[in-house]
């Protein structure tokens, strides 16, 4: 039952954080900070409202997943995407190891792998034509080609 918590709370963090972000015009840094204090502030006021399992861990999964919910608008494709993406920090963030323990930047790096592995496999299985270009132009931009010697 915890671990269902944890799912649906990373699905919430990253689908509010985008509909704050781009349909109430708040920005991505701002929605992601306003619910994220939110969460906090609700957590810190009622501890004892649920299990401490639940407690500690529900508000650090929301905060990750609003990392996921500040992807810009052009690259998010649809609320279902960013929903996986939000599901997937989740169960990795329940699986993980203590090995990261006491290394800065854990919730980022982990919002990152979630969200390119479900771009990743959108491309795949949904064939995505507006991720597609964007994957050409980063790759156009990180690994220029070289122009061939003109011959004359």
């Amino acid at each position: 039952m915890n671990n269902i918590a944890i799912i649906i709370t990373g699905i919430l963090g990253a689908t509010l954080t985008f509909y704050v972000s781009e349909n109430l015009k708040q920005g991505p840094i701002r929605a992601s900070a306003l619910l994220s204090l939110i969460v906090g502030s609700f957590f810190f006021s009622f501890p004892e409202i649920l299990n401490p399992y639940l407690s500690k861990n529900l508000q650090i999964v929301f905060i990750g997943t609003t990392f996921i919910g500040m992807v810009s608008s052009e690259a998010k494709g649809s609320y279902f995407r960013l929903a996986l993406a939000g599901s997937l920090f989740s169960i990795i963030y329940i699986n993980k190891s203590n090995f990261f323990e006491g290394y800065g930047g854990a919730l980022g790096a982990l919002a990152l792998i979630a969200l390119l592995t479900t771009m990743g496999f959108s491309v795949i299985l949904l064939k995505s034509t507006k991720i597609k270009r964007g994957m050409v132009i980063v790759r156009k931009k990180v690994l220029p080609r070289k122009s061939k010697p003109s011959q004359k």
